[in-house]
């Protein structure tokens, strides 16, 4: 999911300066002042050293790391932990993470602004040097607790695996020893940071901090959370988008056992039961008369059909180099009209969220992702102040972005339903599958038109894009990066493409639709990727040339695409024969400042596309940890692939044809190919991971089918 991408720091500080005021809150790390110095007593009773916001240091020598950033399963926790851990010299088998409160004005995603959130692959992008400072400053400040200990000066001192050791003596003494002494002294300014050459634990594979309790059942998801008196709560929503509740009769879900209540709230009517099955059942037996006359009725095939006659006129300019349309005709042109889907999320944890209302205080458990966003909403909703909504970080089954709901949704229907009963009991508001699938918040459908030609030299002269789709900033906090009435989002990855190519221009239609639209993984990217290599492929086949070279003579000015190119082309043998009835395809893609290429290997089984084989080479700038880049590449090629093969969100007279994953399947294990991954050494800052790996996938795919069988993949999903 991204935030934010293609807009500046500056632009974002701008708008947040008006939608987000009075981010400052009161909800703090205990013990941590403004400065996050301070020895506090914790609920077991001994003193911790407290140095900063993102670190703690125990009597035992337990090392906890305070993540700002939500745990999706993307690795976050592990990566956070290992630059804290790295500066500090931890013994990273004493080293725990926990979930940071929702606090911006220690936590915020220092991309973003004053904003505490989790997304657009910035979480080790924007923690890098945070985070090594804040391992930095608690080691010299246990380096000198030793030093002034045993009389030395603290240069002279060393420090490895959670030990101070003094060189010249051979003394000893644990981080744990010193906490109490370190937590007095006063914290330093500017400490110095490693050299990359001596990093231990950077770069290099460590176990995932959260693998075991995930593994053993004992991590706490939103839906394993419970609170004393608890009820569960499920929402009938409505079957159209646009459409209210006109009336509801509760009298035969109240006789369900275990009802509890009835109430309407905003989007709907919620069934509070004393468990999921019993709220679930109440649901059923629920009768609701929906008032229709604001509904939505559209269906997809008449929406595909407005989308393609705007993308043949002309729409607002994005970018514009040279004079496109008057060299088109100077070479062999192609032109083109690709179509792709609304899609879901699909997370593994659908959404939910616990409440727990008062006349002074909201308190939240969920896989928060959006705290800063989610925390205003609330204190609107609720009539508290910011600092009066707190939220506590627990792990999320996932998200592909939908944790990160531009207008709170979820999170404001979970307060809502507490809201309507008078916080008489806390409420975990649950949906099902059928709910995610159903009630909306989908990646875009987008129709592209493109017309390019290639010149007499082979190259590509003339490129003329135009895209048709929702905004998706358009009525969220971030409506302010609009500029001339281009989302940038509906572009990124065609007005920022590494080619070279002279007369170049770029055309939006925005559409405006009652369906509800969010980022999903890799946001714009999802299906500028796919049109805009699908489309250098058939150039290069109009130019008879071989599509890597073809790629590479584009890119003169791309050094970093250049370089995942070569090398996913060489690790996949590019140009050597395959066994009858496969054919390989390639793609490359910048986004979230890191550049992925990928080869893909495909067959044809009873007609449908088989992809035996992924080989990805990736620029992420430094690896953290090589493991876990190699975990979120091949999530991000499942994931894809799935969206490629089977994803398709459709709508008839205004309802959602799909519902679970028989209706929406995702892929399964016994059809993901083998993924290889191959990381370009780097000594650039960290850059995006989670969703880079994505975009590349279904062009690549794309492109092998043709070379199998001669015919274009233009409108997805394929498989179906």
């Amino acid at each position: 999911m991204a935030i934010l991408t293609q807009v500046s720091r500056r632009e974002f500080l701008k708008v947040t300066a008006v939608t987000g005021a009075g981010l400052t809150l009161a909800v703090s790390v205990q013990g941590c002042g403004p400065r996050g110095e301070g020895e506090a007593a914790t609920a077991s009773g001994p003193p911790v050293f407290l140095p900063n916001a993102f670190v703690r240091v125990a009597e035992d020598g337990s090392v906890t790391v305070v993540a700002k950033h939500l745990e999706m399963g993307q690795g976050s926790y592990t990566g956070l932990a290992t630059l804290v851990a790295e500066e500090l010299d931890a013994d990273w088998s004493k080293v725990r993470v926990e979930g940071a409160p929702a606090d911006a004005s220690k936590y915020n995603n220092t991309l973003f602004g004053p904003v505490q959130a989790t997304g657009g692959s910035s979480a080790m992008a924007n923690s890098y040097q945070q985070h090594r400072v804040a391992g930095a400053t608690a080691r010299a400040m246990l380096v000198a607790a030793a030093a002034a200990q045993w009389g030395v000066d603290a240069a002279g001192l060393t420090t490895e695996k959670g030990v101070v050791t003094n060189p010249a003596t051979g003394k000893r003494l644990g981080y744990g020893q010193l906490a109490k002494a370190a937590a007095a002294l006063p914290v330093p300014e500017n400490v110095p940071l490693k050299d990359p050459a001596s990093f231990r634990l950077i770069g290099r594979s460590a176990p995932r901090l959260d693998a075991k309790a995930k593994s053993t059942g004992k991590a706490v998801f939103t839906q394993d959370f419970t609170l004393p008196g608890m009820v569960t709560a499920v929402v009938a929503h409505p079957p159209r988008f646009g459409a209210t509740v006109r009336s509801f009769d509760a009298t035969a879900a109240k006789a369900v056992p275990g009802v509890k209540d009835v109430v309407q709230i905003p989007t709907g009517v919620a069934v509070l039961a004393d468990g999921f099955w019993a709220a679930l059942k109440g649901r059923e037996a629920l009768t609701v008369e929906w008032d229709e006359s604001k509904a939505f009725r559209g269906s997809t095939p008449e929406l595909f059909a407005q989308y393609r006659t705007l993308a043949a006129k002309p729409g607002l300019v994005a970018r514009k180099d040279g004079n496109a349309a008057a060299n088109l005709g100077r070479g062999k042109a192609v032109e083109a009209v690709y179509e792709v889907p609304f899609l879901a999320h699909a997370c593994m944890e659908p959404m939910n969220c616990v409440v727990q209302l008062s006349a002074d205080k909201c308190e939240i458990w969920n896989g928060e992702q959006f705290q800063t966003p989610d925390q205003m909403a609330v204190a609107a909703l609720t009539g508290l102040k910011p600092e009066q909504v707190s939220i506590t970080m627990l792990f999320a089954g996932g998200s592909f972005g939908r944790r990160a709901n531009p207008k709170c949704d979820y999170v404001l229907e979970a307060v809502s339903i507490a809201k309507a009963i008078q916080g008489r009991a806390p409420v975990k508001m649950v949906w099902t599958r059928e709910d995610d699938t159903r009630a909306g918040w989908f990646r875009p459908m987008y129709v592209h038109n493109v017309k390019a030609s290639v010149d007499g030299a082979g190259k590509v002269g003339a490129w003329q894009h135009r895209v048709v789709g929702q905004s998706i900033m358009k009525g969220s906090p971030f409506e302010g990066f609009i500029q001339k009435g281009i989302d940038p989002t509906s572009v990124e990855g065609v007005t920022d493409t590494g080619y070279g190519i002279p007369h170049f221009q770029v055309e939006l239609h925005p559409i405006d639709l009652p369906v509800p639209i969010q980022w999903w993984r890799s946001v714009g990217h999802t299906h500028t990727a796919f049109v805009m290599e699908t489309m250098m492929d058939e150039l290069a086949a109009a130019a008879g040339q071989d599509p890597v070279a073809f790629r590479e003579a584009h890119l003169g000015n791309a050094p970093r695409h250049l370089g995942v190119l070569k090398l996913a082309a060489e690790k996949a043998g590019w140009g050597t024969p395959l066994p009858d009835g496969r054919a390989r395809g390639i793609a490359v893609h910048q986004s979230f400042g890191s550049f992925v290429a990928e080869v893909a290997e495909v067959s044809l089984e009873n007609g449908k596309p088989k992809v035996h084989r992924v080989v990805a080479a990736v620029d992420c700038g430094l690896a953290i940890n090589p493991d876990n880049i190699t975990m979120q590449v091949q999530s991000a090629v499942a994931y894809g692939l799935s969206a490629l093969l089977t994803g398709d969100i459709t709508l008839k007279d205004g309802v959602v044809e799909q519902a679970n994953f028989d209706t929406y399947p995702v892929l399964r294990i016994t059809d993901l190919p083998v993924v290889e991954v191959h990381i370009l050494p780097s000594t650039e800052p960290p850059t995006g991971i989670g969703e880079p790996g994505t975009p590349p996938l279904a062009p690549a795919v794309a492109n092998a089918l043709f070379h199998l069988t001669g015919k274009r993949v233009r409108k997805l999903p394929v498989g179906v």
